[in-house]
């Protein structure tokens, strides 16, 4: 069975709004709760991109057991690992070891901004690669120093730390970011249904591990009123992962996706009433070999699609 949660989508909901979302997804079932790092949103229409951290520790505080994870922080350029490090360790700490740590080799939308430019994708792996490393030894305990290619600690030790370390979740669109979290994670972290990545992500040493996935969907009573909502807000993903990873500002993915149609994105996007819709969707990521799957609802309906997963959705998906 495919474990069902909730996305907190930080870049079309305000911060003490997402509070509350996570508190409506806790008391509507979902299985767990995954939140976005980003600096800026993907474009301008959806109008929000507050401090994923401050939300969690928010977040933490306000809920009781829904287990929480980043989807994905980037710990290479606005944040140094040993910082990453630290803020995980504490989030896990205030939510009572509810937490896991997904990371990923970022985005151009959001690094860029600390002006250091965006290297090509074989170095950002190599970043995230060192990145782990310091992490996890910093998860351990005492003190660290580390000198890497891209990468220096210098005499850093975490003082409040976890009884057992938060997990590591490592975000993979290819072979070598497979490899990756294959060799230096504790599950894969995915936004597309292929049994290729959770196959080659088990043959470098993840079998056994858990794969998590994600699925957009645009619940609501009026189907036609959906599929404009999809379009306005998530044409951003037409394009891809390898165009989503490289373009810098909103701007660009307005440029980019203005001649994306509703049909576009609906073919991607489960949009409408029909639950069946959704399940299909979740269907995919569990014949693909995943084991979670977080559910993003697009726009500000979140306490209605909540009752509505508890009143309805869950049934359905609980045999998939």
């Amino acid at each position: 069975m495919v474990e069902v949660g909730y996305t907190l989508m930080c870049e079309q909901r305000g911060p003490r709004e997402l509070v509350g979302d996570a508190v409506a997804a806790e008391n509507a079932g979902f299985a767990f709760a995954v939140i976005s790092d980003h600096f800026h949103p993907w474009l301008e229409e959806q109008g929000h991109s507050g401090y994923a951290w401050s939300i969690l520790g928010a977040v933490a505080q306000a809920t009781q057991s829904i287990p929480l994870m980043t989807y994905v922080t980037c710990p290479t350029f606005r944040y140094h690992p040993a910082v990453v490090a630290q803020k995980a360790a504490t989030v896990s700490l205030l939510s009572g070891g509810r937490f896991t740590l997904g990371l990923g080799a970022g985005e151009n939308l959001n690094e860029h901004i600390i002006g250091s430019g965006w290297p090509s994708v074989d170095v950002r792996h190599e970043m995230l690669s060192e990145a782990v490393e310091i992490i996890r030894r910093l998860f351990e305990g005492g003190y660290v120093t580390y000198r890497g290619a891209y990468h220096d600690a210098e005499d850093a030790r975490l003082f409040d730390l976890p009884e057992e370390p938060p997990k590591i979740g490592i975000a993979a669109s290819g072979r070598p970011s497979c490899e990756l979290a294959g060799a230096k994670g504790d599950m894969l972290i995915a936004v597309e249904p292929e049994a290729e990545l959770v196959r080659m992500f088990r043959e470098a040493g993840g079998a056994g591990k858990p794969a998590v996935g994600q699925l957009p969907v645009c619940w609501g009573p009026d189907e036609a009123e959906c599929r404009a909502l999809a379009r306005e807000q998530f044409r951003w993903m037409a394009g891809g992962w390898k165009v989503m990873a490289e373009l810098p500002n909103p701007v660009n993915f307005d440029a980019c996706t203005r001649f994306v149609r509703e049909e576009d994105v609906a073919q991607q996007i489960p949009c409408g009433p029909d639950p069946e819709k959704i399940a299909e969707g979740v269907r995919q990521y569990a014949e693909a070999g995943f084991t979670y799957v977080a559910l993003v609802q697009i726009g500000d309906a979140q306490e209605e699609f909540c009752r509505f997963y508890e009143r309805e959705l869950a049934a359905v998906l609980k045999d998939i």
